[in-house]
């Protein structure tokens, strides 16, 4: 799922539990996660809004195309375009593109990210990162040459959601690990915690209302799925509160919906109006 760029909420937190340790070989180890290849586009509204920052009104629209497996590697294309009303600070426009490719050991990341705010491009993030070590590395080439190395283990987001996709099946209520996806600056390595709900196999809030219906068809219709509520931190000790939650129905094969994006002082709704899905593999792939 797309990640957007944090904003600094008003809310405080409980302090996130250390990162999740990496995926061993286990005896017995559970069936292996197979995310769907996909195109999902969602349509942005504004959800709740207060603080300092007063918006009024929000829309906009994220567009994801996924594709991939675990011997090609998995690469995502995100673009996120959301405008902004405020009656004091006017409107405000921001068109964020984001390409990344993660390989399928999840061992080795590329990433770039392209913002243009208010019609003015800020410089592009382009890097590498490396989790083959017992450090994490990270290598800037733009805006300008930079390197800097972080305590492990650090997972990349293809990871993360097959993560998150055992730890839901297994029962588990929670998973906390610490995640880098190449946004912002490319420099930020977040600790996360996700709370993880009960599982659920009949279409998310069909009955209630006209939210999601591509998900409420076909063969999406019969997915297990589970509520859960993700939370991003800067890294540190003691009490944080999350620069940035998200909220959303996760999927057994990776789609995600039900969408919120809380930024704080606002946040913001998205619906799926269109899911593209690629066939299904007969098997995991192995590589």
């Amino acid at each position: 799922m797309a990640h957007a760029a944090p904003a600094t909420p008003d809310a405080s937190a409980k302090p996130a539990p250390e990162a999740a340790k990496p995926e061993d070989p286990k005896p017995g180890k559970p069936e292996p996660v197979i995310l769907a290849n996909h195109k999902a586009v969602y349509d942005l509204s504004l959800a709740s809004t207060g603080g300092t920052r007063a918006v009024e009104s929000a829309r906009g629209r994220i567009v994801i195309e996924f594709k991939g497996d675990a011997c090609r590697g998995y690469t995502m294309q995100t673009r996120q375009v959301t405008v902004l009303e405020s009656g004091e600070s006017g409107s405000r426009t921001s068109d964020l593109r984001n390409t990344t490719f993660e390989g399928g050991e999840a061992r080795d990341f590329r990433f770039r990210t392209v913002t243009v705010l208010n019609g003015q491009p800020s410089p592009a993030v382009d890097g590498t990162a490396d989790a083959s070590g017992d450090a994490f590395k990270v290598r800037l080439k733009e805006p300008k040459k930079d390197q800097f190395t972080a305590a492990g283990p650090v997972l990349f987001p293809s990871l993360h959601m097959r993560r998150l996709v055992q730890a839901a099946r297994a029962g588990d209520t929670t998973m906390s690990a610490k995640v880098f996806d190449g946004s912002d600056d490319g420099r930020k390595v977040y600790d996360t915690l996700a709370v993880i709900g009960r599982r659920a196999t009949a279409p998310a809030n069909a009955a209630a209302s006209d939210r999601d219906k591509p998900l409420h068809e076909g063969a999406m219709a019969a997915v297990p799925h589970w509520p859960v509520t993700l939370s991003y931190f800067t890294q540190g000790e003691g009490e944080r509160t999350p620069i940035y939650t998200l909220t959303f129905d996760l999927y057994e094969n990776g789609v995600s919906g039900a969408l919120k994006l809380d930024y704080g002082d606002f946040a913001i709704l998205g619906d799926m109006t269109r899911l593209e899905l690629d066939k299904a593999p007969d098997k995991p792939c192995a590589p």
